[in-house]
């Protein structure tokens, strides 16, 4: 018996109406509903005509996760009065519920991509309504650019609702206009906000820790702990709690550990029974709740008996290291069309309270929406999805956001290593059983590959192992994990068993091998079973190598492993596999804060197993590189960074090659690896000087410029250097001479221009110092009597004259002698003629004999 009470009291269904005739008239709509007003359960069972007077029709709706599937259908189900399976089905990965008398099913996003890539017509379908499409999954936006490509190329009949409570509705309906140039889809905007609820900021003491990585500040969950508890106090009803992971559900749970309710962890990995036992809700007259919560109970659920929720603020995102080939995940603010979501499971059976653990001043710098999953993730499933579809380059794909070009680029190499698309991009036939798969390309390609070498079975179950990561405590072996989950009987282990015979059956119905020799990815082995009889540990590592090829590692001297992408990468201390001399890593993350990627779970290979899954990577030849200050030279084997063998090489190293590895010495350490006598330094300081003052044709002298024009100044001589020896050998001055403008004729008037010596009124040929700024030209006083003016050079500079005491000490400086002699050398005069009254102090200097010698050898001379 269908529950019309309870469908009377959903807001939603006064847009049913306007909803049907937007979809005769346009064939689209975009479905804006808020939280709790019966978007999700009542839209799709008037689409079917299971309620109301409209014609059936066969409905498909789309759910970012199986917990909200599976809640879904349970509750148009039970609106109908029936049982699951019959009018209203579901189907998630491993697990259908649908018959043919379904009207409505429930599915996920990964689900409909699976069909529309067997069946893009969707035959039979008559409607498909994408719901919470604000998450900005990548699978829903995918899937919607199909349907919509669908709708323009093959069943314009198709209806295509985008439902959302907090999305951009406008750029939806955008992109919903496939037909026709009548403008944007309608907008239907759905009434009501449930019961209500009140919002109170519950700002965190000062001192809390920026979150980083998938850390958060345990005083924050402290702090979320006490606003729990602080509400149960003030209101009644259950609390939901969210938080950003599985970790910090766990603490926090510890925290709470005295509360007088019943303290729950719902999840994604929750086992499906405990996730069944939450959302059906307490029974009468039972405990108080408290469910501590991630992003799953954010939208498509009703948590029966929630009055309260208690909001961290923090969400979970994936980043994506293309360059190193590793993921992880991001603790970040919660956007704030999720913080909505989240609020809105407060008021859907009464009036509610909502606890924001920020600040209200730190509300509106909030995101406004999630970051767009296409702009941050993995590409390299959506990449095969793309070229499977015909669209290598997803340029013709109706997505609100193109991918990042750099992401792509990284995905479609990925792609082309292990045989899923050509050099052009498109998808081979190996590549579309690939897509076919359910799963990840890597691990598509790793359960293709080594069923025949260690049997389906074991294959089936390894690529479980890595679809789903193990709980934290099965360990980091994942030989060790297999074995716990065959024995397991937690929800995990149930989770597992049922993907494992999955992809068993699926890999049998793609044929062994998945595709023929010329098919095969790259390093896979060409025969066929020949580890079937081989040990656990060897399956484990076979299969985990060919999905993660890049991340084969060896172990380094000392500590830690080091991949062959070039990432290092370190075990967490007392793991049993810090023994093992080479490793596939399945599971590894790097913050940005660390060198090194974490190992959370990997498996024992050994080199022969690196060489066949990576070979793509191997590689050998001559290594020629300045290593402690001298050129080394080695025959080197390498897989990718990993260095295999190495022989030394004496005088057969390629000489581009040695040229190449002198420069970067000299790049590194400095021009003065060469020889430079006083003369070569003079030199570079009165070119130097030149450039300054007259530009060209006079060379650029400084170290960058002379590195830059080595084949101009340091030839034939580098060419015939082969170790740091020979470079001290090579003249510098003489090379220098090489850059002199000699073919405009000015090289010649270099000792014109700026002279090595300038010839002082004594006689005495005296260096010009062009080290500084202004030449400068250190001579005793009495060796300039009688030169009135400060000699010059290039374009009229003149020198600044040190004058110095007989001793050779500085007694005045001046680049204007005139002025000097008139204004100050009586008081240098003053000074000095008492310490040194052998030398001739004229009074009138400008007048007197210049000499070099004391008084008394002037007047023998004369």
């Amino acid at each position: 018996m269908i529950r019309n009470d309870a469908l009377d009291r959903l807001p939603v269904r006064d847009a049913v109406p306007e909803l049907l005739t937007a979809l005769e008239e346009r064939g689209t709509a975009v479905l804006y509903a808020p939280p709790g007003t019966g978007k999700t359960t009542l839209v799709p069972l008037a689409l079917a005509g299971l309620i109301g007077d409209g014609p059936r029709r066969r409905v498909l709706v789309a759910e970012p996760r199986r917990m909200a599937v599976r809640a879904a259908a349970r509750r148009m189900a039970w609106l109908l009065g029936q049982e699951v399976g019959e009018a209203v089905g579901f189907s998630v990965r491993g697990e259908r519920r649908a018959g043919p008398a379904t009207r409505v099913e429930v599915v996920t996003t990964g689900i409909l991509l699976q069909r529309l890539q067997r069946d893009p017509e969707l035959a039979g379908v008559d409607v498909v309504l994408l719901d919470e499409c604000h998450e900005r999954h990548l699978d829903a936006d995918t899937a919607m650019a199909f349907l919509v490509d669908v709708r323009a190329t093959l069943r314009p009949e198709l209806k295509l609702i985008a439902a959302s409570a907090t999305s951009d509705a406008e750029a939806w309906a955008r992109l919903l206009t496939v037909l026709d140039d009548s403008g944007p889809a309608p907008i239907v905007w759905g009434k009501g906000e449930g019961h209500g609820y009140h919002v109170h900021f519950a700002a965190p003491p000062a001192g809390i820790r920026p979150s980083h990585g998938t850390w958060v500040d345990p005083a924050l969950l402290r702090h979320v702990a006490a606003t729990v508890r602080l509400a149960c106090e003030w209101h009644t009803g259950d609390v939901l709690c969210f938080l950003p992971g599985t970790g910090e559900i766990a603490r926090t749970a510890g925290m709470l550990a005295d509360l007088d309710a019943e303290v729950l962890q719902l999840h994604g990995r929750a086992p499906a029974a405990v996730q069944d036992a939450v959302l059906k809700g307490a029974e009468p007259g039972g405990r108080r709740r408290v469910i501590l919560a991630t992003s799953v109970a954010e939208s498509s659920l009703t948590v029966p008996g929630v009055r309260i929720v208690v909001d961290s603020g923090l969400a979970r995102e994936p980043r994506t290291d293309h360059a190193r080939g590793l993921g992880s995940l991001a603790t970040v603010p919660v956007s704030i069309a999720s913080a909505t979501q989240r609020s809105g499971r407060s008021g859907r059976e009464a009036f509610g309270a909502v606890y924001r653990c920020w600040a209200e001043a730190d509300d509106g710098r909030r995101a406004r929406f999630p970051s767009p999953e296409i702009q941050i993730a993995d590409l390299a499933s959506f990449a095969l999805r793309a070229s499977c579809w015909g669209d290598p380059s997803a340029e013709g794909l109706a997505l609100l956001d193109a991918p990042p070009a750099g992401a792509l680029t990284a995905a479609r190499s990925v792609l082309t290593a292990i045989g899923a698309v050509d050099e052009d991009g498109r998808a081979t036939e190996r590549g579309v059983r690939m897509s076919r798969l359910g799963v990840h390309p890597r691990l598509a390609r790793a359960l293709l590959d080594g069923a025949p070498e260690v049997g389906a079975r074991r294959a089936a179950e390894v690529v479980a192992l890595l679809s789903e990561e193990p709980p934290r405590e099965y360990g980091d072996d994942l030989a060790a994990a297999w074995r716990a989950a065959r024995r397991g009987a937690d929800g995990y282990g149930a989770r597992w068993k049922a993907e494992a015979r999955r992809l068993e059956r699926a890999a049998g119905e793609e044929g062994p091998g998945g595709g023929g020799a010329d098919e095969r990815g790259a390093g896979s082995p060409a025969g066929g079973g020949a580890l079937a009889g081989g040990g656990e540990d060897v399956a484990a590592g076979l299969v985990t190598a060919y999905a993660f090829p890049e991340r084969v590692a060896r172990a380094r001297e000392g500590s830690g492993f080091l991949m062959v992408s070039g990432t290092g990468a370190e075990l967490a201390e007392g793991s049993g596999l810090g023994r093992a001399p080479w490793l596939a890593v399945a599971v590894a993350d790097r913050t940005a804060r660390s060198a090194s990627a974490r190992v959370r779970l990997a498996a024992v290979v050994d080199e022969d197993v690196a060489r066949a899954a990576a070979g793509h990577l191997l590689a050998s030849g001559e290594e020629v590189h300045w290593e402690d200050g001298d050129v080394v030279a080695r025959s080197v084997s390498r897989l990718g960074a990993v260095e295999l063998a190495a022989r030394p090489l004496r005088e057969t190293a390629d000489p581009v090659l040695v040229r190449a590895a002198l420069l970067d010495g000299l790049g590194r350490e400095g021009l003065g690896l060469l020889r430079w006598s006083r003369e070569a330094q003079e030199l570079r300081q009165r070119l130097g000087f030149l450039r300054r003052v007259l530009g060209d044709p006079w060379p650029e002298v400084s170290e960058e410029a002379l590195l830059d024009r080595a084949d101009e100044w340091l030839e034939p001589e580098l060419s015939r250097a082969r170790r740091r020896a020979d470079l001290g050998r090579i003249d510098a001055g003489q090379g220098l001479t090489r850059l002199l403008p000699w073919a405009t004729g000015e090289a010649g008037r270099l000792d014109e221009l700026a002279p090595e010596r300038i010839e002082v009124p004594s006689g005495s040929r005296i260096r010009v110092d062009y080290g500084g700024e202004q030449p400068v030209l250190a001579v005793k006083l009495q060796e300039m009597f009688g030169l009135a003016e400060t000699p010059r050079v290039a374009a009229g500079t003149p020198v600044v004259v040190h004058l110095l005491s007989p001793a050779g000490r500085p007694a005045a400086v001046t680049a204007d002698l005139a002025s000097f002699w008139r204004d100050g050398y009586r008081a240098v005069r003053a000074e000095l003629r008492g310490r040194y009254p052998k030398h001739p102090w004229p009074e009138d200097p400008a007048g007197a004999e210049p000499t070099r010698h004391t008084s008394a050898r002037l007047r023998r001379e004369r």
